[in-house]
């Protein structure tokens, strides 16, 4: 076996839900309770490290909105990733996590007054910090507040891909300057701004052909641009991220070096650093949520199984019919158990016919009080979760056992309705 086998086979391009240890799994839901969301920084860092080796020239930033808990934020700035941010918290919770200014990028959407004001605040104490921006607008309430500073503008190229139309970024006019407006707006920002890149994103979950097609599309576009501005007078071309991750059991892994090849060949020759901003192919696999099985009810089309965990807990299934991997973890080869298998819907708690992570999908029939993992939990899970139903927020625990984030109580819910203030 080569060196860059072994590597491979330490390092796999992803980490299947049947990849997780099941004894370990079930220890924690004991220890915690569930619903749970277990994350393992360690995957995090060897996903860190398999995108810097495919994009060892770029400036890969993670994008934290993927996940922005601290243990998984200081692993990626221990990996050597910048920190790319879609809020004025994100922003807080980067710098408070260890990175400096000059590995922060706050990419502004249609910001709130608040939001500005907190970024121009703390570029006070952080001037290499970089402001990207997707609007004239944007730019005139820079300068009102006093900011000078490192400004990246953002493009819409025209050109959108991803998982699902809600996160097709690219081509939609809430995103970006438009292609053909950019070169005059990048002329106008450098007479009060330090002009220093340019951006775009096509959407999220980036994965079949297609997807891929659009993506190599951006790039080259965002290429002619930097070309026809001037590209030796800008630090980076950032073409966003968005690489998707396989979420059914049988699909391929992405191949992120041929993908890191295409994006350069497509990028074409700029003087300009590129920069990459992947955040679910940081993350996904690094997390799976348990949630326990405390209502079997059997149908004539299906077996629904009430679990306590809800699309308040993992939204994505709601929202974007997203599919995840589901295992029963008491009622697998192996187990003290049977492993009869039919038609199961593994619905929530919560009084919507959309909670539901499963619709009579191919399961062991499961029991009350049986496990069941979720997988590729890491991105956009409990990023995403609510207090929908007045429904406090599951613990997250790290695989190695200890707390990351506590459980929420209800007095937690409703301490703002009580006199409690934030800090």
């Amino acid at each position: 076996m080569s060196a860059e086998q072994s590597g491979e086979a330490e390092n796999p391009p992803i980490r299947r839900l049947t990849d997780w240890d099941t004894g370990r799994l079930r220890e924690l839901a004991s220890e915690h309770g569930t619903p749970l969301y277990v994350t393992d920084p360690e995957r995090v860092a060897e996903n860190c490290a398999r995108l810097r080796a495919a994009f060892p020239d770029a400036d890969v930033k993670y994008a934290v909105k993927a996940h922005t808990g601290r243990a998984v934020l200081e692993t990626v700035r221990e990996a050597g990733l910048d920190a790319e941010c879609a809020s004025a918290g994100e922003v807080r919770r980067a710098l408070d996590a260890g990175f400096s200014g000059d590995r922060v990028d706050y990419t502004a959407v249609n910001p709130p007054a608040r939001d500005l004001d907190a970024v121009v605040d703390w570029w006070g104490d952080h001037p290499d910090l970089t402001v990207t921006v997707g609007a004239r607008d944007t730019l005139d309430r820079l300068a009102e507040r006093g900011y000078d500073g490192r400004v990246c503008v953002r493009v819409n190229p025209g050109v959108g891909a991803g998982h699902h139309e809600k996160v097709r970024t690219g081509a939609a006019p809430k995103f970006g300057v438009p292609y053909d407006r950019a070169a005059d707006v990048v002329a106008d920002a450098r007479e009060q701004f330090d002009v220093v890149g340019l951006h775009a994103h096509a959407g999220s979950g980036i994965h079949g052909e297609e997807d891929l097609a659009a993506h190599r599309d951006l790039v080259a576009r965002m290429g002619e641009l930097a070309r026809e501005i001037g590209d030796d007078d800008i630090e980076f071309v950032d073409v966003g991220g968005g690489f998707g991750v396989p979420y059914r059991e049988d699909d391929p892994a992405l191949d992120i070096r041929a993908v890191a090849d295409a994006t350069r060949e497509a990028l074409g020759d700029v003087a300009a650093t590129l920069a990459v901003e992947p955040g679910r192919y940081v993350v996904a696999d690094a997390g799976v949520l348990l949630t326990e099985v405390n209502t079997v009810k059997p149908t004539p089309e299906v077996t629904v199984a009430g679990v306590d965990a809800g699309m308040t807990d993992l939204l994505r299934p709601a929202m974007y019919d997203a599919y995840h991997a589901i295992r029963n973890l008491d009622r697998e080869p192996g187990a003290d158990a049977s492993a009869d298998t039919g038609p199961v819907t593994v619905a929530g708690p919560i009084c919507e016919t959309g909670d539901t992570f499963c619709d009579g999908r191919e399961l062991p029939i499961p029991e009350r009080g049986d496990l069941l993992a979720v997988g590729n939990a890491g991105a956009y899970g409990y990023e995403m979760a609510s207090t929908y139903n007045s429904r406090p927020r599951p613990a997250e625990v790290r695989l190695a056992s200890d707390v990351l984030r506590a459980r929420e109580t209800l007095a937690g819910v409703t301490r703002l309705e009580h006199g409690g203030r934030d800090e």
